[in-house]
């Protein structure tokens, strides 16, 4: 399967079907795992429908964590 154009992105974006209660971006098509916010100027959201978006969601959350700990003894 080929990679889904720029163009065929921007719609999956724009698209109000692919955001649960206007926030969470839920795509099954895009293979995304950090596809960009509703305004894109904010940065990135997790592609909610990937379960490795997820994973990487929970791992990035429990590395900041680790480190605030380690930090805060130092």
């Amino acid at each position: 399967m080929s990679e889904p154009t720029k163009e065929t992105l921007d719609e999956w974006h724009k698209d109000p079907k692919n955001w649960k209660w206007g926030i969470f971006y839920y795509n099954k098509k895009d293979k995304r795992l950090f596809p960009p916010k509703k305004i894109k100027a904010l940065g990135w959201t997790v592609n909610f429908s990937s379960p490795l978006s997820i994973i990487a969601l929970f791992l990035i959350t429990a590395i900041i964590l680790v480190l605030s700990n380690y930090l805060k003894k130092y």
